[in-house]
């Protein structure tokens, strides 16, 4: 039996060229560790914002290397280079405004330029993608609000059967 496959893909400039470290991404990953129970591996890309580079690399996660769950970090703000969301959609077939709504909610209780920010999520085929914050602890806040319903989201797209590490997070499923 294959490894659930998580996508980690960080969106920045600077980051691309090597300017500095990315932070976020290898948060990222280590949330994932500290939460999932499913062993897993990670596929792990840092491209600079460029709408057609995002979008190929979600594709990539996606088709090629079977990636169920994709979080993205980066490039969800105002700014003119901000283009992950535009991306996500564009290779999205569905969209899911909920996980933006209640990520944009519980970082407005921390911050109030939460609700500049255009965090969404969607579907590609069988793989959720997720569009994250950029600094570890806006993404933290961001995953424990919507982490719960990540597991059953990914089962009722046709994705492997994911267990969190309860004590620390626990997956919301219906009772049958």
């Amino acid at each position: 039996m294959e490894k659930v496959k998580f996508g980690v893909l960080t969106i920045s400039d600077r980051a691309s060229k090597g300017e500095y470290e990315d932070i976020s991404g290898k948060y990222i990953i280590e949330y994932l560790h500290e939460v999932v129970a499913t062993p897993f591996e990670t596929v792990y890309r840092i491209v600079p914002d460029e709408r057609e580079i995002i979008e190929g690399a979600l594709i990539h996660m996606a088709d090629v290397e079977k990636c169920c769950l994709i979080l993205t970090t980066g490039g969800t703000g105002p700014a003119p280079r901000d283009v992950t969301p535009e991306a996500t959609e564009t290779v999205c077939q569905k969209m899911l405004p909920g996980f933006g709504e209640l990520m944009r909610a519980v970082s407005l209780k921390q911050v109030p330029t939460a609700i500049l920010s255009r965090q969404t999520a969607g579907i590609r085929n069988s793989t959720l993608i997720i569009n994250l914050p950029g600094k570890p602890q806006s993404i933290k806040l961001c995953l424990d609000a919507v982490f719960p319903a990540v597991p059953y989201c990914i089962d009722l797209i046709g994705g492997p059967y994911i267990e969190t590490k309860e004590e620390r997070l626990k997956a919301f499923r219906p009772q049958k």
